[in-house]
């Protein structure tokens, strides 16, 4: 049976901000024809200096796709935890994600989203 969740590795090759929110565009449209429930984003948390601003840039992004209705939600790394509400309505639509290593260790470098 293939994943419902897929990993996007935005922060891979250093990317710009325009490059990472073009690449999340084409991520998420491509998860939904692929049947994906949920993506893992990785874009780093800011020790380069690089990922600080895609994060903010991609949470960003996440807000407007979301009141666009192109995503359903989104949980942010430092709150990606089992007492989280919505943590526990993504976990309940994609079983899969309660074996992700970095549930419960607040990793500020990642972004779980449902689509």
């Amino acid at each position: 049976m293939a994943s419902k969740v897929h990993v996007v590795v935005l922060k891979a090759g250093l990317p710009t901000v325009a490059e990472a929110r073009k690449r999340l565009i084409l991520e998420l449209d491509n998860a939904k024809r692929r049947g994906n429930i949920a993506l893992k984003l990785i874009h780093g948390y800011g020790s380069s200096g690089i990922g600080g601003k895609l994060k903010d840039a991609i949470r960003r992004s996440l807000r407007r796709r979301q009141k666009e209705g192109k995503i359903r939600s989104f949980v942010v790394g430092e709150k990606w935890d089992i007492f989280e509400e919505s943590v526990r309505e993504i976990l309940e639509k994609c079983p899969e994600l309660a074996k992700d290593q970095d549930l419960n260790n607040y990793n500020e470098g990642i972004t779980i989203v449902l689509l």
